[in-house]
């Protein structure tokens, strides 16, 4: 190979890696033939599905109020993320379905979830509703025994979905992620990446 030929090869390996494209730190899912849309009511009772938030980055996060970690840490996580993308923050809508429908009534989830951000809303459904939008966002839960029948547990999965604006799903959200690494990620997702 000539020196000219060399030089030109080290050029264009050079510009091939500027212009390629950012990468997301959350685990990439887009393609997934499953968690294509939801039919719940909000905690004002209204009937909600994904098409009501096109043009939007949506956040879908399973749990339930009386979680004593996951739940609340990652709401108030998802609150920071927002704070980082500024004006931006308008643009994506963050949505928690409550695992734990016998308990978290419309009024609780209305008082629990906006607490953390005045945006954020409540999802809902009755159990085999829930149960069957679980298994098709390949959520696990299983209630704990307490002390008493009203004394439970949920165990259950940690991560969040984000979907695009066009509605597709894209991104499985790991719990425990900075809200700068998910503000990052989010940013992405506006930007049509």
């Amino acid at each position: 190979m000539s020196r000219l030929a060399a030089i030109m090869l080290c050029i264009a390996l050079l510009v091939a890696g500027c212009s390629e494209p950012q990468h997301f730190h959350s685990t990439n899912i887009s393609g997934v033939e499953w968690g294509r849309d939801f039919s719940l009511a909000d905690h004002n009772g209204q009937p909600r599905r994904l098409a009501d938030f096109k043009g939007k980055v949506v956040v879908l996060f399973f749990g339930y109020t009386q979680c004593p970690d996951v739940c609340p840490t990652t709401l108030a996580s998802m609150r920071e993320a927002l704070k980082l993308l500024g004006n931006d923050a308008t643009r994506v809508q963050v949505l928690f379905v409550t695992l734990d429908p016998a308990r978290d009534t419309p009024e609780l989830l209305a008082a629990y979830v906006p607490m953390f951000d005045p945006s954020f809303i409540g999802l809902r459904g009755d159990d085999a509703t829930i149960a069957a939008l679980a298994k098709d966002f390949k959520v696990f839960y299983v209630k704990q025994p307490g002390t008493t029948p009203d004394n439970y547990s949920i165990d259950h999965s940690t991560g969040s979905y984000a979907f695009d604006p066009q509605g597709r799903l894209r991104l499985l959200l790991r719990h425990g992620e900075t809200p700068a690494t998910v503000a990052g990620d989010l940013k992405l997702l506006l930007a049509g990446k």
